[in-house]
């Protein structure tokens, strides 16, 4: 985001009583994996079993949950600047950036875990191990408890940033597609738009021939129902990164309201560049037995995925700047 994207906000009360009530649940649904976290870098084994992957490598495992208590950490913060009056003074890049973030982490769990539940409730194959050993890799409560509490936090979090979105910048976006100027979206950015979902294709190619029930460039316990019914979530926000900026940078779907589409590249841009992001980042952990080790096209997918999401994103954040710009000039 750049720091153009700004608006003359209207004041914004920080005590009235659903605003409070967003604050405290989205800060409480942050503990119990605030909690998780601190015990293990602790040295707790709460929750990790006998065998699992996560005790063959403490010192990485230490580093990688002091990350996440970090980033966890954030959500508490945004919740402050999201519900208290001086969060509108906030540079709109330092406020846009990690609610970005935060909304591509977060979707794809509150997406997918849903869909898992789903899946093991009709009878389908789990994925609860780690290895081609089939050790367990953390206890199934766990897994209920931390992402249980990341869809609250989701929610929360999502309610408090559309609140505070709409009084902040909520010019940009009103209207219809067709109500756009022309060159809303310069050409250097369309051609961006192009470029992005041209390479969409690769990852999306290659999740559906996964959901499709193809193994290729899968490891060991890879090729479960509910790690399958992920892959067409990933697809489907793939496609809609995709669609949803191309119909920004070219005003396609005339008839639309401004906000889906841009909805639409937001979300679907920050889960396809965030957990692509993340899960590469996964890959680079190191891994004792050769089964674990990540696949080349695996690599690629996510690394590509990465790639698509910050191009399709960086269209978005064009066109908000330039939204803004022109709506500063208005009387």
């Amino acid at each position: 985001m750049t720091q153009t994207l700004t608006a003359t906000p209207a004041p914004v009360p920080g005590g009235t009583r659903t605003l409070r009530l967003l604050r405290a649940t989205a800060v409480a649904a942050c503990l119990p994996y605030l909690g998780l976290k601190v015990a293990w870098i602790a040295g707790s084994r709460v929750g990790i079993p006998e065998g699992s992957a996560l005790l063959e490598h403490r010192v990485t495992m230490a580093v990688g949950n002091g990350l996440t208590v970090l980033l966890d950490s954030c959500v508490i913060v945004l919740t402050l600047v999201l519900t208290r009056p001086w969060g509108l003074r906030v540079p709109a890049w330092a406020m846009a950036l990690p609610v970005w973030v935060a909304t591509g982490l977060l979707a794809p769990i509150m997406a997918g875990f849903p869909l898992q539940l789903l899946t093991r409730a009709l009878g389908g194959d789990t994925a609860t191990s780690s290895g081609a050993g089939g050790e367990p890799f953390l206890d199934s409560w766990v897994f209920g408890v931390v992402y249980t509490g990341f869809i609250v936090q989701g929610l929360a979090l999502g309610a408090l940033f559309a609140r505070y979105a709409r009084t902040r910048w909520g010019r940009l976006w009103r209207g219809r597609v067709r109500d756009l100027p022309a060159g809303v979206v310069r050409a250097p950015y369309r051609a961006v738009a192009v470029v992005g979902a041209v390479l969409a294709s690769f990852p999306l190619a290659v999740r559906l021939y996964w959901l499709c029930g193809g193994s290729a460039g899968l490891r060991d316990g890879e090729r479960t129902a509910d790690v399958q019914v992920l892959e067409g979530m990933h697809v489907a926000f793939l496609a809609a990164a995709a669609a949803g900026t191309l119909l920004l940078a070219f005003r396609g779907g005339r008839a639309l309201p401004v906000p889906a589409p841009l909805a639409a590249n937001w979300v679907c841009s920050a889960a396809t560049a965030c957990w692509g992001g993340w899960m590469l980042l996964a890959l680079l952990l190191p891994a004792d037995d050769p089964a674990d080790r990540p696949t080349t096209l695996l690599t690629l997918t996510y690394a590509g995925q990465m790639t698509v999401g910050l191009l399709l994103a960086s269209v978005g954040a064009h066109f908000l700047a330039r939204r803004s710009a022109a709506v500063r000039t208005l009387p």
